[in-house]
């Protein structure tokens, strides 16, 4: 994969070829801004009204790392994609570590893999964002004081309807 991604296409394929996702791109809110030393994130808009964050880079980062860096850009989270073909991806690399800590457990519940869950390698990461806080997305900056800085103003919040 290209180490940057300048294109609704380039989107689009990734969310295919690594998530099983089909996306139509119709907006690109902040496009390939640093989230990290070594990690890019463009944050996009569907068709369909969803706001998706694309994070990509050459370090390998666990799940635990993508939401904090999700929450460090102002982004609240609605779900983390699991790679294309294992729906239960997470769950079943939050069991393993589990039972690598504690190999007498037969069946650990959703409880006790919370914390194993976020111990999952996931890069790339695509989230399905529920809203975007205060109206800002920030991306990394190694010279502000605070390291982040707002790289765009976007309002969004997903209405859920049953």
């Amino acid at each position: 994969m290209q180490p940057t991604i300048y294109s609704d296409m380039a989107l689009e394929e990734a969310a295919k070829k690594y998530f099983g996702r089909n996306v139509d791109v119709q907006k690109i809110v902040v496009e390939d801004v640093d989230v990290g030393m070594s990690s890019r994130a463009s944050v996009y808009l569907t068709s369909k009204k969803h706001l998706y964050c694309y994070i990509h880079g050459p370090s390998k980062l666990l799940l635990g790392d993508v939401k904090k860096i999700v929450a460090r850009m102002g982004l609240r989270a609605e779900l983390y994609l699991p790679p294309k073909g294992r729906p239960t991806y997470f769950d079943d690399i939050g069991r393993d570590k589990f039972k690598e800590v504690y190999p007498s457990h037969r069946d650990p519940s959703s409880g006790q893999l919370v914390y194993y869950r976020t111990l999952a390698p996931y890069m790339p990461a695509l989230v399905l964002v529920s809203e975007v806080k205060n109206g800002e997305i920030y991306c990394h900056d190694a010279d502000s004081r605070s390291k982040w800085r707002v790289a765009a103003k976007f309002a969004y919040r997903r209405i859920r309807t049953s």
